[in-house]
């Protein structure tokens, strides 16, 4: 509503003033201020914040007539009386001095200056006044309290219990003084005969006259707080008096006319707001204002008594402060909006209290944009004149600054979903990101809202998207028109349009538009027509059109005005009807316009566009005119007036979609009470007026009914969508301190005719956390602002300093906030069992995006209430809560975060309810959501035994394995760990993203997980040990094998993994079996070397082979027509090219693999990824660098002579930089080549045999792993899906040694038989490969002939046997080989291993992981 903004200004006092000022009092228009020092009156001006005119009293009249006291103005602003302490009022004339002025802007040469504008000087100049005493008035007691009446009255309290009635002009005549003993005081105005007040020394401590309620607000001296009212009209007639029964510690009292309010501060510091009953005309009350423990647990109880109450100038915030400091702004009705007694108000930034700010007195200033107060603490320190001296520069008024919404003053666009707050010179807007969004520039914005939107609309206006209105805390600030302000200030309504990108603002005379999209402002051109018009009930946007309810000052005419915004702001493209009586309120619903007028009517018009001319404009009709004066005591109490669709009657579930968007009824709010006026469909006979027969028939109106009472703001929309009925025709109600209330419409089911005694509306309290200032219907939100601070007092440390508003006050800043309110009307649904509208209303919102934090909020909150409550419950709600968020695919993760939300002595009251998490957990691994099954099995290791947790969590790994979730697989190998040792360690925290799947790779740069961390050093040369190093990934799940991993439950851990490990491998699914290696950190070599002859032993090649095409996604082999009698068949080109193009592929899926997984390519200790980046950026450059980077690469090579070793496995990085498709160079003397047509076929055929780059790292990381630990069956098949005859020697070299096993010699055999034999008839293309290394294959089967008795498979001789064979493996792979192999032989130099490494080990961990892991190997 009201918000601080900045920090305060401070005004200084003259520095040649005796004493500072302790009294502050506004004029009735609020341009002047009255500041009152003991012996001295100075007059100050608004807009300039300037001193005008000051009186000084002489000694000798200060000794006569005592020190000044108080002040008050005459209505009219010409004069002044003011109080002294003797009990004399001194009369002051404050003469205009005509066109003279204190101070002239001074404009720059060039610049358009106002000088010629009318009106100019008396907005933008301080006036010169006079200051002349006029009369003296002796009234010989002490005087309390004065008052100004509007009939030209002064009401004068004196301590001898009197009421003085004087005149303004005629002072001695005019006297009346009534004795406050002769007025009867009862408990209602019907009462036959009051008591007296029967004591001597009673009499008004403070009073305030209230004109709507016709009469005075009076505290007594004893505490006691009444009402005093005349019996008839005028005030010389009887008094009588009522009293507020429950207040004894009056203090002080002001009043509110525009609610009918009346606010009694007490001694106890709070304040007590009463207003009178209609009927009776006792005083009820109303609300209290005061600070909670909760809130304010220090300083609740020790604020002292309520000093000073000051309602603001639109009656809709009230700022009170106390005896003992502090300021508090509070909402019309309760709501608390700031309070300077907590926060970066109350304490420094170092944590140490700040003395709070003491007022002697406060004033609003024009439009409430300002707050006037003197700051009691200067008066007090200068006692003496030495300090006065020096506190001259600090004592002064400080002016508090606000920025406020515009519902305050222009209630009309609470039908709109935008939050608009307006400053002095500024607008806030919290839709500045849809600007963007229309924007033609960024129209991706645009369709993006209008996609979140699409789903819901039902073709009528759409409302902006949410991300749009909760885009984030900042606001879009619109500057106003510096030209525009400096006659029209202060900016009194403002008004923005559906979409929010068009706001109009409205000054003293005028308007003014702006557009967010151009950026531009609109003014009259003809300023004498802006100073002309007067607006006087507001301004709405109706389409692209500003309606305006103005006074036409030339004319002395009412006016309603209608200006199109894209043409010219000019009375020529108006659209101009005249008007009977004065228009206090304006709003538009869909094509009506509602005016309210000044003698309680109200009246309907049909507005329709006509685009008959080059500017459209508008007709404007009468449709309909009603009469309230019978229900409206004064037009000043109607505070808003709007027309809605929503009705009452039975007719609601059947009525025409067309009808549910007709104006129904109209909405009043009548200070606080919300009335509601529907038309009346119980008659058939319409009246209508015979001046309009062509009119539409509408309607006559039935008689109010009140719906709601302490009612400060009302939302509605116009809009329909059948999906969302129940929000779209509910009545939403802001009620201060009581929070909101919603009118919910009850729908039958399934168009079921609806029960009898089932309410057609049912009204529905609840609370927020914010001040709503708008409401999104679909959205289930409300949007507010709230106030924050930031301290900058560290800056300023030094002494001198410390007297800088900077120092003393925090600056204010407003931030956008918004609440969801679903939970809250769920709820209050189930608790008045209407189950079925709850669970309508919760199906139509499910698909918003925070709807399962709704369902958990309501949960949460419930189950604090209840399982908190000291007192037994008769009816518990949870029970309930729970059975209704089970009709939701929700349940079971709402359960489970609310659980995890709320302390552990509330789980076993929530579960009674939910249902046991066993059950639960069970559930979730049904559905297959093992995420929350994680987060229930953290509840069961809290409320079950450990045995249970454990059964749980194996269930739950296994599941995991199964799906391969390694995130989550990682979590449960600590947690079983966690339950094994006994440790206190913190459970794993629920995964809440899931791990992309792995299945297109390993991801073998995530994590580590085979680390050959041996060094060429540590074992002697020809000796390579099996015995690797185990690592987890330095993550969650990283100290898994620490040193107790020879505890049963590492045991327990690695049974459940070996399980896996062999699932995979009797299924054939090798590819899932690398992840869950590389991901779980599992030892696969070591392990497979025990499996040797089980679980890793292959049993039928011929489906192996198939499903490992399959799952790498390998193309079977093709016999190509040109293969016999290809020139490349048996040429070194042909393993040259052959063997560079692979290994150049190699390298770009190695990279790739690289992107893929998405790990940042962080520095490695390993050299050859550098050389490999950057050759691949070479790659990616134009082909004509192609000889540059070859002839770098190669020249090598071929010094060393030895063709063979181009084709090693291990040179990537010397040939990886070749370019795919330069055939010419790869020639030893860099002769071209010339290739045929068929030829070139024949070298495509060979790469379209190939699969993916990600399955060929993957499947030579297998083949590496497979090598080392000697399953040679594997390695064999592995061997023939990438068609590698060396890989294939290499493996018959190793089984040529007399340990290799003969039972795996004579699978190896059948084998390859099988696979023939398939290949003859299935598979043709394996043929030719098979024929190249069938002569092996008879080798191997004379071995198995004459092998008697096989011995064991060691390691250790394996890795001797490789050695051995290492030369014969490169004499076959020059004549067989066409491609580059992986091989697992121990090389004569650690570089080579080095680089062999690369194939099937992945990169180095993360920097960000706890360490890294050498990859190097004897």
């Amino acid at each position: 509503m009201y918000f601080l903004s900045g920090w305060p200004k401070r005004l200084l006092w003259p520095r040649e003033a005796q004493a500072p000022p302790f009294r502050i009092q506004a004029d009735p228009h609020r341009t002047l201020f009255a500041v009152l020092s003991p012996a001295e009156l100075g007059i100050w001006y608004n807009r300039p914040s300037v001193l005008i005119v000051s009186y000084k009293e002489s000694e000798k009249a200060v000794s006569q007539f005592g020190h000044y006291d108080q002040a008050e103005w005459r209505p009219d602003s010409t004069m002044i009386a003011i109080s002294t302490v003797n009990g004399y009022i001194l009369f002051f004339n404050l003469p205009s001095s005509g066109e003279k002025y204190l101070y002239e802007p001074v404009y720059p040469k060039g610049s358009p200056h106002m000088k010629g504008t009318p009106h100019y000087k008396e907005e933008q100049c301080a006036p010169l006044l006079n200051l002349e005493k006029k009369q003296v008035l002796d009234l010989q007691a002490s005087i309390t309290s004065l008052q100004s009446m509007l009939d030209d009255y002064l009401l004068v309290a004196t301590a001898d219990g009197l009421l003085h009635l004087i005149h303004w002009d005629g002072m001695t005549n005019g006297r009346k003084a009534i004795n406050l003993c002769t007025v009867p005081f009862s408990v209602d105005l019907h009462s036959s005969r009051g008591s007296f007040l029967g004591f001597e020394d009673v009499h008004i401590k403070d009073m305030e006259y209230c004109a709507t309620l016709d009469g005075f607000a009076v505290v007594f001296n004893d505490g006691r707080v009444g009402f005093i009212t005349p019996m008839s009209s005028g005030f010389t007639a009887e008094l009588h008096g009522v009293w507020a029964q429950d207040v004894l510690d009056g203090t002080c009292v002001a009043v509110n006319n525009k609610y009918r309010l009346m606010a009694f501060g007490c001694a106890n510091g709070s304040v007590q707001v009463y207003t009178i009953d209609n009927a009776s005309g006792a005083m009820q009350l109303s609300h209290k204002l005061e600070l909670t423990p909760k809130q304010y647990p220090d300083v609740w109880n020790k604020t002292g008594a309520v000093k000073l109450i000051r309602w603001s100038p639109d009656n809709c915030v009230v700022m009170v402060t106390w005896e003992c400091g502090g300021l508090s702004l509070w909402s019309v009705f309760g709501a608390q909006l700031i309070c300077t007694l907590g926060g970066d108000f109350a304490h420094r930034s170092d944590g140490t209290k700040k003395d709070p700010l003491k007022i002697s007195s406060m004033s609003w200033g024009s439009e409430g944009y300002h707050l006037w107060v003197i700051d009691a603490n200067s008066f007090s320190n200068s006692v003496t004149e030495s300090k006065c001296k020096n506190e001259s520069q600090r004592c002064g008024i400080l002016q508090f600054q606000f920025i406020k919404s515009a519902l305050t003053v222009n209630p009309c666009i609470s039908n709109q979903e935008q939050v608009l707050l307006q400053g002095e010179d500024r607008l806030y807007l919290n839709c500045g990101d849809a600007i963007q969004a229309q924007n033609p520039r960024s129209s991706s914005a645009h369709s993006e809202h209008k996609a979140l939107r699409g789903q819901f609309s039902d073709g009528s206006v759409n409302s902006q998207g949410l991300s749009t209105l909760l885009g984030h805390r900042h606001w879009h600030v619109v500057q106003i028109q510096s030209t525009y302000l400096e006659i029209n200030w202060p900016i009194r309504l403002s008004a923005i349009d559906k979409m929010g990108q068009n706001v109009a603002v409205v000054g003293k005379s005028g308007f003014a538009h702006y557009s967010l999209l151009s950026k531009k402002w609109k003014l009259f051109g003809n300023i004498t027509q802006e100073q002309n018009m007067t607006v006087t009930g507001g301004l709405a946007w109706w389409n692209d059109f500003i309606v305006v309810a103005c006074y036409n000052l030339s004319d002395c005419q009412e006016e309603l005005r209608v200006y199109l915004r894209t043409a010219n702001l000019d009375n020529a493209f108006a659209h101009i009807t005249k008007v009977q009586a004065e228009t206090l309120l304006l709003s538009v619903f869909r094509d009506i316009v509602i005016l309210f007028r000044a003698d309680c009517s109200i009246c309907l018009y049909s507005i329709k566009r006509k685009s008959d001319g080059p500017n459209p404009t508008t007709s404007i009709q009468v449709l309909q005119e009603v009469s309230m004066s019978r229900y409206i005591p004064h037009p000043f109490l109607v505070v808003s007036v709007t027309l809605t669709s929503v009705r009452t009657e039975t007719g609601i579930s059947f009525k025409l979609p067309q009808q549910a968007c007709e104006a129904e009824s109209i909405m009043l709010n009548l200070a606080g009470q919300l009335i509601m006026v529907q038309r009346d469909r119980s008659g058939l006979q319409i009246r209508e007026k015979e001046s309009s027969p062509n009119q539409r028939k509408l309607l006559p109106f039935c008689t109010p009914v009140v719906l709601a009472q302490s009612v400060e703001n009302v939302w509605t929309t116009c809009r329909s969508n059948k999906q969302k009925r129940h929000l779209l025709e509910a009545l939403w109600l802001s009620c201060g301190g009581s929070g909101m209330k919603v009118w919910l419409p009850l729908f039958p089911r399934d168009h079921r005719k609806p029960h009898s005694f089932l309410s057609k509306r049912i009204m529905l309290p609840f609370h927020i956390n914010i001040y709503p200032l708008a409401v999104l219907f679909e959205d289930a939100l409300v949007l507010g602002a709230v106030n924050d601070t930031v301290p900058y007092d560290c800056l300023y440390t030094h002494s001198s300093t410390m007297d800088h508003l900077e120092f003393l006050f925090p600056f204010c800043i407003v931030e956008r906030t918004s609440q969801i309110y679903l939970h809250h009307i769920l709820r209050q649904l189930l608790v008045k069992n209407l189950g079925e509208q709850a669970l309508l209303l919760a199906n139509s919102c499910a698909t918003l995006p925070y709807f399962p934090h709704v369902l958990e909020l309501m949960l949460h909150e419930v189950l604090e209430e209840e399982a908190t409550s000291r007192d037994p419950i008769p009816d518990p709600l949870l029970p309930t809560v729970a059975k209704f968020i089970t009709e939701f695919p929700l349940f079971l993760q709402t359960v489970v975060h609310c659980a995890r939300k709320t302390e552990y002595a509330l789980w076993n009251y929530l579960f009674a309810a939910v249902g046991n998490p066993k059950d639960l957990f069970e559930e979730c691994l049904m559905v297959q959501d093992l995420d929350t099954a994680a987060s229930y099995l953290i509840i069961l290791q809290n409320m079950e035994v450990p045995a249970v947790s454990r059964q749980h969590a194996t269930l739950l790994f296994n599941t995991a394995l199964e799906q391969g979730k390694w995130d989550l697989c990682r979590h449960m190998i600590r947690f079983l760990k966690a339950i094994g040792s006994g440790e206190s360690e913190t459970p794993p925290p629920t995964p809440t993203t899931q791990e992309p799947s792995s299945s297109g790779g390993f991801e073998f740069f995530r994590h580590r997980s085979i680390s050959l961390s041996q060094s060429g050093d540590s074992l002697p040369p020809g000796k390579f040990n099996l015995q690797k190093t185990l690592s987890m990934p330095s993550g969650p799940s990283g100290k898994r094998w620490s040193k107790d991993s020879d505890c049963a439950e590492n045991m327990y851990i690695d049974m459940m993994l070996w399980r896996h490990a062999r699932h995979l491998l009797e299924e054939i699914r090798l590819k899932d079996l690398g992840c869950f290696a590389a991901q779980l950190g599992f030892e696969l070599i070591g392990w497979l070397c025990k499996e040797r002859t089980r679980a890793a032993r292959v049993d039928d090649f011929v489906t192996a082979l198939k499903k490992l095409h399959n799952d790498f996604l390998w193309p079977f082999p093709v016999i190509p027509v040109c293969s016999i009698n290809s020139p490349l068949k048996n040429g070194k080109y042909r393993t040259v090219i052959g063997e560079q193009l692979l290994k150049s592929q190699s390298a770009d899926s190695y990279l790739n693999m690289e992107v893929d997984t998405g790990v940042p390519n962080v520095s490695r200790s390993h050299s050859w990824l550098g050389s490999i980046s950057s050759s691949q950026r070479e790659m990616d450059a134009a082909s004509s660098h192609g000889p540059h980077m070859q002839e770098a690469f190669l020249s090598p090579l071929l010094n060393k002579g030895d063709e063979c070793s181009i084709g090693s496995a291990t040179d990537l990085t010397e040939t990886s930089s070749i370019v795919d498709g330069d055939w010419t160079m790869v020639d030893e003397n860099f002769s071209t080549l010339s290739l045929t047509q068929s030829e070139l076929e024949h070298i495509s055929l060979e790469l379209a045999s190939k699969g993916p780059h990600k399955s060929q790292v993957q499947l030579r990381y297998l083949l590496h792993i497979f090598m080392e630990a000697g399953c040679l069956d594997w390695c064999i098949i592995i061997g023939l899906i990438l068609r590698e005859s060396s890989v294939i020697s290499q493996v018959f070299s190793l089984m040529q040694s007399s340990e290799v096993d003969g039972e795996m010699l004579q699978n190896i055999k059948t084998g390859l038989q099988a696979v023939d034999r398939w290949a003859s008839t299935d598979c043709p293309g394996y043929k030719p490969f098979l024929t190249v290394i069938k002569p092996q294959l008879q080798k191997l089967s004379e071995i198995t002939e004459e092998q008697e008795q096989p011995e064991a498979f060691q390691p250790v001789a394996l890795s001797r046997v490789a050695e051995q064979a290492s030369p014969r493996v490169e004499d076959s792979r020059a004549s067989a080989s066409h491609s580059a192999s992986p091989q697992s032989e121990a090389g004569s130099s650690p570089a080579t291993r080095h680089e062999e490494d690369l194939l099937g080990l992945e990169e180095e961990e993360d920097p960000l992981q706890e360490s890294g892991y050498d990859c190097t190997v004897s």
